[in-house]
């Protein structure tokens, strides 16, 4: 029986859980995505929803906490980008996504992702022009997709003589 047992042990010791689970929550917060085995993801949840709350406050103690936890990159990424687009949120910041079994030892698999990521990235489909017709490409990027006026062959000025 587990009365009284927290946790997942993942089959490592201590130290080796301890660093898993820092390297997949760094991860999580510089791609906003990971795929790993189920236990995994679930193992990285907890921590990765604890982080982002402590973020959210955003204040001195936070931060050193925060700082001590994460890598320089996911610290930075965690502050300016994640945890504003989470302000109206009290809980559920991530999502846990079962994809198929791994082809080496049949593993579960599962895809844990940020939600608040995929509402930033807005995606329009380019149907107007043959060219680009299918293509995905973001709101930003539509600026550049407008077609260019043809350049204007310039002309070299011809000598004229002197009378």
């Amino acid at each position: 029986m587990r009365h009284k047992v927290f946790g997942k042990k993942l089959g490592r010791d201590t130290n080796a859980r301890k660093a898993l689970l820092k390297n997949l929550t760094n991860d999580l917060f510089l791609h906003g995505q990971i795929k790993t085995t189920e236990a995994k993801a679930k193992f990285v949840r907890s921590e990765a929803e604890k982080i982002i709350t402590i973020a959210k406050k955003a204040k001195l103690g936070a931060k050193r906490v925060l700082a001590s936890r994460l890598t320089n990159k996911a610290f930075v990424r965690l502050l300016d980008e994640i945890a504003p687009g989470f302000e109206s949120r009290t809980s559920g910041y991530t999502r846990i996504i079962k994809m198929s079994p791994r082809l080496g030892d049949r593993a579960p698999m599962a895809k844990i992702e940020l939600l608040e990521l995929d509402k930033s990235k807005k995606i329009i489909r380019v149907k107007t022009s043959k060219k680009l017709k299918g293509k995905v490409i973001t709101k930003s990027a539509k600026k550049e997709v407008t077609p260019k006026a043809k350049p204007v062959k310039k002309t070299l000025p011809t000598k004229k003589s002197k009378k």
